[in-house]
């Protein structure tokens, strides 16, 4: 798999994972739905750009990479 390849389906797998959350909280919205969103879903949320960017930045090095070898 190419990284721009997991990076995309990273990115759709939170979109759909924040959508799914969202329905959920339609029925479940209490103290303890909060307390997990808090420690689990917004901490994910940003673990997950941040590796977003380290792909993108990994990419970026090995297109250079490959064209230093050409």
């Amino acid at each position: 798999m190419s990284l721009s390849v997991g990076r995309t389906k990273l990115l759709t797998s939170l979109k759909d994972l924040r959508a799914r959350w969202d329905r959920v909280r339609m029925k479940w919205d209490d103290p303890m739905s909060k307390e997990f969103q808090q420690q689990f879903l917004d901490p994910l949320e940003g673990k997950v750009r941040s590796g977003v960017s380290a792909m993108e930045h990994m990419y970026d090095i090995v297109l250079q990479a490959r064209k230093d070898c050409q």
